[in-house]
């Protein structure tokens, strides 16, 4: 009997603009490689798993959406019953998909249970075109990289001399060398130069860069990096970057190179990058050489690094190793959200991470990750992050790219999402444990008057003092250790500020100190190890002593207002601009030496949040006369212009109502992304009700907000993991994660996350030189 839905369904295969889900489940990480395979839906392209979670059949009970196609793949048994054949020319080893796996297939209807033939004329097009298509990974990292390069003048203006064949493979060279690799194509005369040369053994010298100097020709391409598919190496000499050419194929066919005849032979820009990144190793071997092994469980799960996504994976394991995070996102039988695209939903993605880490049922050894030692260790596969990267870096300028990023800007990133998801009861905002209230106090030098004023934040900046010791032959740079006490004294000591009293009117100044009004119960710190060096700032590693056990932080606890302090008259804000900004990050800026004008200018045009950001603000603008110029924020309050009703759904999808967003785009020039920031800061704020409902501001309850953090004490801490970098930037580099873990025994032992491989560490002395961000959880 056919299989009525067949008939009764509308079919088409994917374009290009759709997602296609088939490597692994939408809702967890089971895949293509399970034995049971992956349903992919016929009709939106949903990937649903096969096995324990049956994803496959929620999808099709909730969307009615029986129509399915099931991938399955088995890596092949390669048996050689002669030599390979002999490279005759270079070429990188790409080993492709094909090469490496059988891929079986076969349609079903999930309603009929029954198998549909495959070369049925009506899924026989849907199902080419689902196994034709990006992957969904794929497809969003070709997004980000092109996303990121951009077209240039100097691309869109080429002017190419008379045309002729250039030499190419193995006839062609460098014009000033004997090169053959490593050659750029001048697109404007057709000069062939060898590159730079490259970590990794690439030769080059320099030729091509040289002759763009002499001859002002600005855009050139990498022979060995150019694809059939018309993806290549571009470079803009004249703006010293990267670009893409729109006209590549006519470009080349110029010099009678034709683009459907290339062969990929060398590695591109991109993947010497990520390969350099990945080059800085931590110590992966014990102290008499012998491998650390690999070990698993839940809990013991490692990330696939996705290209430069090591900065993620490393927060990702610290979150997920605290408590909040594990009872709010790893819920085994809870059901999942029903929506259409859990691609796209971060709670359905968090989830999918919860299970994922949590679970164990993916942490196991895979004959194919084997390690580089002789003694042929095998490690993880690891879970691959993708969906949940582009869902986090959807619209961020930084996030959504491909590039090495900072792991704090990250976590900072992080916290503010998950804080606006909802989290219906009896669940709780996970990032809630990490907030707490930081409280300053002013007094004036002369009539000893003070002020009080608090912060809530979700962590702390530590400067850790630089001091440089004697050089020794054979050993790089090196400092002198400081203990995490010497920082947190210096974060907490007074200092004295310029500010007019309005008490007394004295210029003198204020002393300024800040302390703890409440903890958090886990501490989050960010050591800022860096040195600025002709105005540019470069990270150094300094160890930073912690101690072992716990420590007290009742030290830094403040007395609050005291009675024989005499308070301040209140200062009068009616014209004051709606701007307060992040002390923890004004602090840090203003450390460096930046005056405060210029940092409230910085802080405010990056979102008030993120101290790095707001520094590559000052350092883009440092030769503008106008950088000093007193700062001016326009008033927008109480604008009575209308809202873009689009821009206040944007903001409602995000969990808020309708007058908080109503007022939040008014007071951010209906800049969305503002806007919520401003929400965030302004929680207090029920919103604008508009002229045509009065009433229903009258009638709302203000919500009472639970102070965060706890006063209580003792105030003891213990460090519980660790976000380690090596790399002299915090752009570039590597990060990996050390958590404190019970694995075997009641002792806490100390695990080393390295992108999909997870061991015991061993030696943990390069924890306190290249250790970046701290949690440390509060004991009793």
């Amino acid at each position: 009997m056919a299989c009525p839905h067949l008939e009764s369904i509308s079919l088409s295969p994917p374009t290009a603009a759709q997602s296609v889900y088939r490597e692994d489940c939408t809702q967890c990480f089971d895949s293509i490689d399970d034995p049971t395979g992956l349903d992919v839906c016929l009709q939106c392209f949903n990937g649903g798993c096969t096995g324990v979670k049956t994803h496959s059949q929620l999808h099709h009970s909730k969307r009615d959406h029986p129509l399915a196609l099931n991938i399955r793949r088995t890596r092949k048994q390669i048996v050689r019953d002669e030599p390979p054949a002999k490279m005759t020319k270079l070429a990188i080893s790409a080993e492709t998909e094909a090469d490496r796996y059988d891929v079986h297939t076969s349609a079903k209807c999930l309603s009929c249970d029954t198998e549909i033939d495959l070369f049925n004329p009506k899924i026989a097009p849907v199902i080419d075109g689902i196994m034709k298509a990006n992957t969904f990974s794929r497809q969003e990292e070709v997004k980000a990289w092109e996303q990121e390069l951009s077209t240039c003048e100097h691309t869109l203006m080429l002017q190419q001399h008379e045309s002729r064949k250039i030499e190419s493979g193995d006839l062609g060279h460098c014009s000033k060398c004997e090169l053959k690799e490593n050659l750029w194509l001048c697109l404007e005369c057709g000069n062939l130069g060898c590159g730079r040369a490259q970590f990794g053994g690439v030769g080059g010298n320099s030729h091509g860069l040289a002759h763009a100097n002499e001859s002002s020709h600005g855009v050139a391409v990498k022979l060995g990096s150019i694809t059939p598919e018309g993806t290549a190496d571009v470079y803009c000499y004249k703006c010293d970057d990267e670009r893409v050419d729109n006209d590549l194929a006519p470009h080349l066919a110029h010099w009678g190179i034709i683009l459907s005849d290339q062969v990929k032979t060398e590695k591109s820009l991109t993947e010497m990058q990520i390969e350099q990144n990945l080059r800085w190793e931590f110590a992966m071997t014990t102290e008499d050489g012998k491998e650390l092994q690999p070990i698993f469980g839940p809990g013991l799960t490692g990330l696939k690094n996705l290209g430069n996504s090591c900065y993620l994976a490393s927060i990702l394991q610290c979150l997920f190793a605290l408590e909040p995070f594990q009872d709010r996102y790893n819920r085994p039988g809870a059901e999942l959200p029903n929506v259409p695209d859990p691609a796209q939903d971060l709670e359905t993605q968090l989830c999918k991470i919860g299970d994922g880490l949590l679970s164990g049922r993916y942490s196991k050894p895979d004959p194919e990750v084997v390690s580089s030692d002789s003694s042929a260790i095998h490690h993880q596969r690891g879970l691959a992050p993708s969906m949940f990267k582009h869902l986090i870096g959807r619209g961020h300028a930084e996030f959504s790219t491909m590039r090495q990023q900072d792991s704090f800007e990250l976590l900072q990133h992080l916290i503010k999402l998950i804080t606006r998801t909802q989290h219906p009861a009896p669940l709780s905002d996970p990032t809630q444990p990490l907030r707490f209230i930081l409280e300053q106090r002013l007094q004036c030098l002369s009539c000893k008057k003070v002020r009080y004023s608090s912060n809530e934040q979700d962590s702390i900046f530590i400067d850790v003092p630089l001091e440089k010791l004697p050089s020794v032959e054979g050993e790089g740079e090196r400092y002198k250790e400081v203990t995490l006490k010497q920082c947190l004294d210096n974060l907490t000591a007074s200092e004295v500020v310029e500010l007019t009293c309005a008490g007394c009117g004295s210029k003198d100044g204020f002393t300024k100190r800040s302390l703890f009004k409440t903890f958090p119960g886990t501490l989050v710190v960010n050591a800022r190890k860096m040195a600025i060096e002709n105005w540019v700032p470069r990270k150094v590693d300094v160890p930073v002593i912690i101690g072992e056990g716990p420590f007290s932080l009742d030290a830094y606890m403040s007395h609050g207002h005291q009675p024989d302090e005499i308070l301040l008259p209140e200062e009068n804000t009616a014209a004051a601009p709606a701007f307060v900004p992040n002390q923890a990050a004004l602090e840090g800026l203003m450390a460096m030496g930046f005056p405060k004008n210029r940092c409230d200018k910085a802080l405010h045009a990056t979102g008030n949040n993120d101290m790095n950001a707001a520094l590559e603000w000052i350092m883009m603008r440092m030769d503008d006369p106008s950088i000093d110029e007193p700062f001016v924020l326009p008033c927008t309050s109480g604008s009575t212009a209308e809202v873009d009703p689009q821009k206040i759904e944007q903001v409602c999808n995000m969990g808020f109502s309708v007058p908080q967003a109503r007022k939040a785009l008014k007071e951010t020039g209906s800049d969305v992304e503002r806007a919520i920031d401003w929400i965030f800061n302004h929680m207090d704020d029920q919103g604008d009700y508009g002229d045509d409902a009065p009433d229903l501001a009258e009638s709302a309850e203000p919500k009472e907000k639970k102070e965060a953090g706890n006063a209580d004490l003792p105030a003891n801490f213990e460090l519980h993991s660790i976000v380690c970098h090596k790399g002299s930037s915090i752009h570039a580099g590597h990060y990996v994660a050390f958590i404190r873990k019970i694995i075997d025994t009641q002792i806490p032992k100390w695990v080393l996350f390295n992108d999909e491989k997870v061991v015991e560490a061993g030696d943990i002395e390069e924890m306190k030189k290249t250790a970046y961000v701290y949690f440390f959880n509060r004991v009793h």
